[in-house]
C-alpha cells in the first residue's frame, strides 16, 4: 500500500472514530500533498510524500520552540501532538552509529579531501538518508569528517 493510500485510510478511520486532533493533522498532510500535486501537475510517489511530511515535521519543531519561548505551552502541546502523528508516517530513524557509518562510506566513495567536497558528499547522502535522519545533523557530521 502506498503512503498516500495509507494516509487516506487513516483519515477515514479518524473520521469514524471522531478523533479530531488526528483527523486535523492528517487533513494538513493531505492538503499539502494535493497542493504539491496541483502546483506541479504530477502524481507524488512515497519519497516525495515523505519529503513533504519531513518538511512539516521541521515546521512543527520550530513552532514548538517558538511557542515555548513565548510562554504558550497550550499551543506547543497541540504542535507536539501533530508532530507525533506526522512522525508515524516516516520510516524508522537511523541510530547515530549508522549515520556516522553512512557519512564515512560516502566520504570514501566520493574521495573527498576537504570542505570543498562537502556538496559532493551531501549529494550522495541526501537520497539515502532523507526522512531517516536529520539532515542538519548529517551536514554537521560531514563538515566534521572533512575538517
Amino acid at each position: 500500500m502506498s503512503l498516500k493510500q495509507q494516509i487516506t485510510d487513516d483519515m477515514k478511520t479518524a473520521m469514524r472514530a471522531k478523533d479530531a486532533p488526528r483527523l486535523g493533522a492528517i487533513r494538513l498532510i493531505t492538503a499539502a500533498i494535493k497542493q504539491k500535486e496541483v502546483d506541479e501537475r504530477i502524481e507524488l510517489d512515497d519519497a516525495q510524500v515523505q519529503a513533504i511530511i519531513d518538511k512539516m515535521i521541521k515546521q512543527r519543531k520550530d513552532s514548538i520552540s517558538q511557542f515555548e519561548a513565548g510562554g504558550r505551552q497550550d499551543l506547543a502541546d497541540i504542535e507536539k501532538a501533530e508532530l507525533e502523528i506526522l512522525g508515524g508516517y516516516m520510516p524508522e530513524g537511523l541510530s547515530d552509529e549508522e549515520i556516522q557509518a553512512e557519512v564515512s562510506a560516502a566520504v570514501a566513495a566520493v574521495g573527498a579531501k576537504g570542505p570543498q567536497d562537502m556538496g559532493k558528499v551531501m549529494g550522495v547522502l541526501k537520497p539515502k538518508l532523507a526522512g531517516r535522519a536529520d539532515m542538519t545533523a548529517v551536514s554537521a557530521l560531514v563538515k566534521a569528517a572533512l575538517a
